[in-house]
């Protein structure tokens, strides 16, 4: 089941209290739309700076996990990964021990299905409400509340949740009632993205070997049959040679890595998924982890002796 609202508007329901951890390059962008739709919103982050702009854009900030998430309705989590997940459901300033019984935990990372399905077990046990709720769309679609989420979890759970999906999604698919059906779909878009990526970095970048204007290059590739999402979005970071982590390296190095776990678990082949992931761990490898995942642009690029938008002229 998906349901839909109107691009571009906010839905309103009911003002609850929201505690937003990890105000990230998605993150944000999700408590602000959050704040938007009219609801008290406290984040937070370990980083000083992002909290003192979401204080100043309107937001309440908390100098723990548990301080933000206290007396909240709903505690949307997006952190990085798994271990950041459990640290701030559990860990010694963790949400789970702060927040009121039946209220809901929404857990946004990107995570093994095992993993989703453990922490679901030990947050119901504490009187919690679960929702494995990874999302997809970008920075972009964080701000303007136009995220996918493709959630799985309980009936109560999704009720509980109504608000903040209401605020910060476009479409939510109600996929199953069990945590960890959500996170197997994102499992699967996320092998997608990442083998795309690659692609389109591999793509862009033979383009230049063969002397081409890579900027007709995208104008020409967007309006025929090879494009894709990833080319379209991740092609002008390569040609404005800026390689502001929007989505970091990393993010894929981790994500095409569990993909990869799940596959020998299961004897399943996938020889493309390595063939991507083994590009995104060479290009972390080569000091980019931290940089967009473009970057791999770049990796070839210097593997192969040529000089991309951004990277230093050749001595």
């Amino acid at each position: 089941m998906a349901r839909h609202r109107a691009s571009g508007g906010i839905q309103m329901s009911r003002q609850i209290t929201l505690a937003v951890i990890g105000l990230g390059s998605m993150g944000l962008g999700m408590a602000r739309s959050a704040l938007k739709a009219g609801h008290l919103v406290r984040g937070y982050d370990i980083n000083p700076g992002v909290l003192e702009t979401f204080r100043n854009e309107g937001g309440e900030v908390a100098p723990t996990p548990a301080a933000a998430a206290a007396g909240a309705d709903i505690a949307v989590v997006v952190v990085v990964n798994a271990a950041q997940t459990q640290a701030v459901l559990f860990g010694e300033a963790g949400i789970v021990t702060a927040m009121r019984p039946g209220s809901v935990v929404v857990s946004c990372a990107t995570i093994s299905p095992a993993e989703a399905k453990s922490f679901a077990e030990r947050t119901e046990a504490a009187g919690l409400l679960y929702l494995d709720g990874p999302i997809s769309g970008g920075s972009k679609k964080a701000n303007s509340g136009e995220l996918t989420f493709m959630a799985s979890g309980s009936t109560e759970a999704f009720e509980a949740a109504r608000p903040a999906l209401d605020a910060m999604a476009g479409t939510v698919y109600q996929l199953g009632e069990q945590a960890g059906i959500g996170s197997s779909f994102k499992i699967v878009n996320q092998l997608l993205a990442g083998v795309h990526i690659a692609a389109a970095c591999e793509a862009i970048t033979f383009a230049k070997s063969l002397d081409l204007d890579i900027s007709r290059v995208f104008d020409v590739i967007t309006k025929s049959a090879g494009n894709s999402w990833m080319f379209e979005n991740r092609v002008p970071h390569v040609l404005e040679g800026d390689y502001t982590p929007h989505s970091a390296v990393s993010i894929f190095t981790k994500d095409l890595g569990i993909v990869s776990d799940i596959g020998r678990a299961q004897k399943f082949p996938l020889p493309i998924t390595a063939a991507a992931l083994q590009l995104f761990i060479m290009t972390e490898a080569a000091g980019m982890g931290r940089d967009d995942d473009s970057s791999v642009a770049r990796l070839l690029a210097q593997i192969a002796g040529l000089q991309l938008p951004g990277m230093p002229d050749k001595v």
